[in-house]
C-alpha cells in the first residue's frame, strides 16, 4: 500500500508539473486499483481525486491550463517547423499565451496537416494511425512509443476504477482496421485491466452477430463500435428474432458518428445493454470526452484544452452559438506529432454561462456533437445541423438504420432525399420534420444513383467467410 501511495504521488506531481509520466508506474497503478477493488470494493476518495485532478477548483484549473498551454506552445516553437512558422507569421509569443488570449493563435487545419505532415513531428515515430476518410481526405498521424504506453495506462486506470471494464469482461471491437492507434491502445487496456479482447473489425454484420449472440463465456460482455454499424446489427438481430435474453452484453460503447436517442433506445431494447456515447479523434488523441445523462459533452480538462470557436474566424463564440471544437492536447500527454488549436470541424454549441447540475458537472462541457461544421445547412429559418436531420430520420416508424439520406437547401428550405430502402412508409415524413420544428421538403428516392450519406459501416472488411470461400 505504501508503494501504491508513492506511485499515486509521483503521477499526480508529474501531471501538475507537466513532466513526462513514468509509464511503468502508471501501469502498476492499474494493478494497485484492481487489488484495491478486490479487497475493498471501491477505489477510495484519494484515487477519485487523482482521476479528476484539479477540475473541481476552477481557479486552479485555469492556472494549470495556462501553464500547460505555454509549456506545450514553447515546445512546439522549438521542435516543430510548422509551428515555428505558424507563430512567427501571426506574431505570437508562446510564453505569453493564456486561456484569455489563446484564440488569437490561428487554428491548425486538416489541410495544414495534409500538406506538411513531416513538419509536425517533434519526436521519434513508432505507430501511424490513419483516419477513415468518410468526411474527406484521410490523414495520417504518428504516435511515439511513450504515447502508446502512457495512454492505455491512463485509460485502463480510469475505466477500471469506474467499473467500466472488469477482469471478467470479454471486450469485442468492431471498428475499422485503419484505427491502428485505437486498436493497439485498447488491447493494452484490456491486458492491464485483466479483461479479454476480441478484435473483429468491420466484417459483415451477420458474422459479428454470430459472434455476439450467446450467453456462455465465448460471448462478449462489452462491445465497441460505431452507431451506423450498431444500427445494422440491430436490424439483423430483430430479423432473427433475437432479444436481450440472447446476449451477454452489459455495455455498448460507440463514437465517431452521431448517435440518436432512437438508435440508442433500440439498441438497449434489442441487446439489453445501455449504449454509452463518447468523443475522440485520431488527430487530437488522447483528448476525448463522455456524454452525461443530460446530453452534455464533457472533456477531461487535465489532458488538453477544448474551445468552441467561430466556424470561420477561429475566435471564441458566445453561449448557445454554433461553433467548431478546437482541441489542443497538452505535453507530456502528446509528444510525437502534437497539434495546437486543431480545428476538428466537429460542430457543437457553447453552453450557457451558468452552473451545471449533471453527474459530471465538475468537468468542462459543451453540447453534444451536432455533426461536421462543413455539413451545416443554412435555411431562411436558420441553420440546420446534421444531428437535427438524423434524429428525425432515425425516429421514423420502422426506420432501417443507418438511414440513407441526402440533405441540401433549395429556395431557402430544407430538402431531404431519403433512400426508399431505409423507410417502410414513403409518405408523411415531412410531418415528422415539422413536429421537430424543421420546415422540410422530403423526397423518397432509389438507393442507387444518388449521393447519399456515407457511414463508417460502409467500410466493410470482407473475410473468406463473407466472400463465400474457405480459409
Amino acid at each position: 500500500m505504501f508503494d501504491a501511495g508513492i506511485r499515486q504521488f509521483r503521477m499526480a506531481l508529474a501531471m501538475v508539473l507537466g513532466r513526462p509520466i513514468h509509464t511503468r508506474s502508471a501501469e502498476r497503478l492499474v494493478g494497485d486499483a484492481l487489488a484495491t477493488l478486490t479487497e475493498f470494493g471501491s477505489p477510495g476518495e484519494d484515487v477519485e481525486q487523482l482521476l479528476s485532478g484539479a477540475a473541481a477548483d476552477p481557479q486552479m484549473r485555469t492556472d494549470l491550463t495556462n501553464k500547460a498551454l505555454r509549456r506545450t506552445a514553447k515546445r512546439l516553437a522549438a521542435k516543430s517547423p510548422f509551428y515555428a512558422d505558424h507563430f512567427a507569421a501571426a506574431g505570437i509569443d508562446p510564453a505569453t499565451l493564456s486561456v484569455e488570449n489563446f484564440d488569437t493563435v490561428p487554428v491548425t487545419t486538416k489541410t495544414d496537416l495534409v500538406k506538411r505532415p513531416r513538419d509536425f513531428l517533434c519526436g521519434e515515430p513508432f505507430l501511424a494511425s490513419r483516419t477513415t476518410g468518410t468526411t474527406g481526405t484521410p490523414t495520417e498521424v504518428w504516435y511515439s512509443r511513450y504515447e502508446q504506453q502512457l495512454w492505455p495506462a491512463l485509460v485502463a486506470l480510469s475505466q477500471t476504477l469506474r467499473g467500466n471494464v472488469r477482469t471478467t469482461d470479454l471486450v469485442q471491437f468492431n471498428i475499422s482496421s485503419r484505427a491502428t492507434g485505437t486498436a493497439y491502445a485498447e488491447m493494452q487496456v484490456a491486458r492491464m485491466a485483466g479483461a479479454a479482447i476480441r478484435m473483429v473489425g468491420l466484417v459483415p454484420p451477420a458474422e459479428t452477430l454470430d459472434l455476439t449472440a450467446g450467453t456462455d463465456e465465448s460471448a462478449p460482455t462489452l462491445m465497441v463500435t460505431y452507431p451506423s454499424y450498431l444500427g445494422r446489427l440491430i436490424h439483423l438481430a430483430r430479423k432473427r428474432g433475437l432479444g436481450p435474453a440472447d446476449f451477454r452484453l452489459r455495455r455498448i460503447n460507440v463514437g465517431s458518428e452521431v448517435l440518436s436517442p432512437a438508435l440508442a433506445s433500440a439498441a438497449e431494447e434489442t441487446f439489453g445493454a445501455p449504449v454509452h456515447d463518447g468523443y475522440g479523434m485520431t488527430e487530437v488523441t488522447p483528448v476525448g470526452g463522455l456524454i452525461c445523462r443530460q446530453r452534455h459533452l464533457h472533456i477531461d480538462a487535465g489532458i488538453g484544452l477544448v474551445e468552441v470557436c467561430d466556424l470561420d474566424t477561429g475566435r471564441h463564440v458566445g453561449p448557445d452559438v454554433l461553433g467548431t471544437l478546437v482541441a489542443t492536447p497538452f505535453f507530456p500527454y502528446r509528444e510525437c506529432m502534437p497539434l495546437l488549436r486543431y480545428d476538428t470541424r466537429d460542430l457543437v454549441r457553447r453552453l450557457p454561462d451558468e452552473p451545471l447540475h449533471c453527474e459530471m458537472a465538475n468537468l468542462p462541457a459543451t453540447s453534444q456533437i451536432l455533426g461536421k461544421a462543413d455539413h451545416v445547412l443554412y435555411t431562411r429559418a436558420g441553420p440546420v445541423t446534421p444531428r437535427e436531420v438524423i434524429e428525425v430520420l432515425d425516429a421514423l416508424p420502422g426506420a432501417r438504420w443507418p438511414v440513407r439520406y441526402r440533405a441540401d437547401v433549395v429556395d431557402g428550405r430544407l430538402r431531404v432525399e431519403v433512400a426508399a430502402a431505409s423507410v417502410p412508409e414513403t409518405t408523411g415524413i415531412a410531418r415528422h420534420f415539422a413536429e421537430a420544428g424543421l420546415d422540410a421538403v422530403v423526397d423518397v428516392v432509389p438507393g442507387e444513383g444518388h449521393e447519399l450519406r456515407r457511414y463508417r459501416c460502409d467500410l466493410i472488411e470482407h473475410s473468406f467467410a463473407s466472400a463465400g470461400g474457405a480459409a
